[in-house]
């Protein structure tokens, strides 16, 4: 190992970032301050043939991060290393490395902000341009460039950059990004809004990509496809919010864009979105619809890496943390397009009330509803779509069902020191569509959970879950058993039993310590195949057992 890759391995493992300091240099006004944190997870992994792990010739698979940055006034400065040689399980070998992933320089002046280096940026609800990190997922798809955001116009937000994206650990010079947003605020110009308190925003933003050409060849023929080298995404938006009321409206629109996604079509693409919501004490709603047609948009038109992504489409799916409940969790169609819908409620009910008891009630319910665009595909004799516009599609047309999720919680605190949660759901979950394999899942879905805290310091939690289902791996049960004892421990087990299948146990046991700024957890046990998921984007983690270990340091 050189001295280079030594160092490195040196800085992750924590010592030399156990420094941290805040100051003010004499005849300098401004704070300076250092932030930073270590992040290293970690499995021993051990074959398995029952749940069917993978062989490693490695010993330890792990992710490590480091990062350190320099805050003031008018200059930011930050690194981050990453060490990633032998990676956890369900990262691509695209993931396989190690070095400076990321290293920006921000300079700061009244209202105006330019960066140069890595950076991440999100317009609106991200339609056309979302880039950020997602560790769990192993998505890092920032820009390298320069962004310059300049605030300076009265109740007016603009932001532009340029750059390359990051996939992994190419920077490919093949694709250039660059793109623009403007924000208003219309109470600022207007008295009769702010007198009515009011707050109006309107939005646009532009996105353009550059990718150079590429042999794709038509199936079964020698034809080549003449793919565009310019690509326009354009994005206009209002937000409009009066006390207890919020009203959003998004729209998208992208020009030819043929990708891996699509089967290299020239279909345009489009995004529409409405969301409204109604909030005071005790009470919320929200109703969400959004129809999105071929909004897959990749800086690398070949690939379908998790991490290629340009923007990001929201799945309207209820993000679970119940175990059976997020067993098949929904990933946004962005290719073929979706029409989704969501509500969401929630209700308290009163102190001292028939239903709201000594201490209140908390009654939510969500239903999620996603279907498939219905369109007429056009295929040529060859048997291929590539090259044609993948055929009409109506506005209003409704395809295959894709996803659905109706569940009602509840909350109830029984006692001042015994808590009580219960979750019913049904799901109906496309398998074939979301993952390729299998049909339509149909799951029954009950979730109780029990927390007692017993003084300051004690506290045990339970929880207690069944899922019936007739397809896939049939019914499963779930048991987690945890005790706090703060602020320092917590102790937990935890059994996935596949009780109407092939009566598999996913047994687990952690142990997790907190001292100050450090958090170090060591657990041991099987991890179940299957899909980790967030905001819609999913990655297939395979099964593993072993020792796990996790620790953080934050200065």
């Amino acid at each position: 190992m050189n001295l280079q890759k030594s160092l490195i391995v040196c800085i992750l493992a924590g010592a030399p970032l156990a420094v941290s300091a805040q100051y003010s240099g004499d005849g300098i006004p401004d704070r300076v301050s250092v932030h930073g944190s270590v992040q290293a997870d970690v499995l021993f992994p051990e074959d398995d043939a029952t749940i069917g792990t993978e062989k490693y010739s490695e010993k330890i698979l792990g992710n490590f991060y480091a990062n350190a940055g320099v805050y003031s006034k008018y200059v930011d400065g930050g690194a981050r290393i990453e060490y990633l040689e032998h990676p956890l399980p369900g990262f691509e070998k695209s993931f396989k490395g190690w070095g400076l992933a990321n290293i920006f320089v921000k300079g700061k002046y009244r209202n105006m902000e330019v960066t140069l280096g890595d950076f991440y940026e999100q317009f609106g609800s991200g339609f056309i341009l979302r880039t950020y990190e997602e560790r769990s997922l192993g998505i890092d798809n920032s820009l390298r460039g320069a962004r310059l955001k300049f605030n300076n116009i009265k109740g007016m937000r603009l932001t532009a950059l340029a750059g390359i994206q990051r996939c992994f650990w190419n920077w490919s010079l093949k694709s250039k990004i660059a793109g623009a947003d403007a924000e208003a605020n219309l109470e600022t110009y207007s008295s009769k809004l702010r007198d009515h308190n009011i707050i109006w925003t309107v939005g646009a933003s532009y996105v353009y990509k550059h990718e150079k050409d590429q042999d794709i060849i038509v199936p079964e023929t020698d034809l080549r496809l003449n793919l565009p080298l310019n690509v326009s995404a354009f994005d206009v938006r209002t937000h409009f919010n009066k006390g207890e009321w919020d009203i959003l409206g998004e729209y998208a629109w992208k020009s030819s864009d043929p990708s891996a996604d699509n089967n290299y079509t020239y279909a345009k693409g489009n995004a529409l979105m409405l969301s409204g919501s109604y909030s005071k004490r005790g009470l919320s709603a929200l109703i969400q619809a959004k129809r999105s047609e071929n909004m897959s948009f990749r800086s690398r038109r070949a690939q379908l890496l998790t991490g290629a992504f340009i923007n990001n489409m929201p799945a309207f799916a209820y993000q679970h943390t119940y175990a059976l409940a997020a067993m098949y969790p929904y990933a946004t169609q962005a290719a073929p397009g979706e029409w989704a819908f969501q509500g969401a409620f929630s209700y308290q009910f009163k102190r001292k009330t028939a239903l709201g008891g000594k201490y209140g009630t908390k009654l939510k319910a969500n239903i999620s509803y996603i279907r498939g665009i219905k369109r007429e595909d056009a295929v040529p004799v060859h048997g291929s779509i590539y090259g044609t516009d993948g055929g009409k599609t109506k506005f209003f047309g409704f395809g295959d069902v894709y996803y659905t999720d109706l569940n009602l919680q509840l909350e109830k605190k029984i006692t001042s020191a015994f808590h009580l949660n219960a979750m019913y759901m049904y799901q109906r979950y496309n398998q074939f569509v979301i993952e390729g394999h299998g049909g339509m899942v149909n799951a029954h879905i009950g979730v109780l959970e029990a927390k007692y805290r017993f003084d300051k310091r004690f506290t045990l939690r339970g929880e207690l879950q069944y899922l019936g289902t007739k397809q896939d791996r049939k019914d499963w049960c779930y048991g987690l058993v945890e005790l706090s004892v703060l602020p320092y421990l917590m102790f937990s087990v935890s059994d996935m039993w596949n009780c109407g299948g092939d009566d598999t146990h996913y047994y687990m046991a952690t142990i997790t310590g907190n001292y100050r700024s450090n958090r170090l957890m060591v657990g041991y046990g099987r991890t179940k195949a299957g899909y980790n998921c967030s905001g819609g984007v999913c990655r297939y983690v395979p099964a593993s057992r072993g020792f796990q270990l996790s620790y953080n340091y934050t200065f």
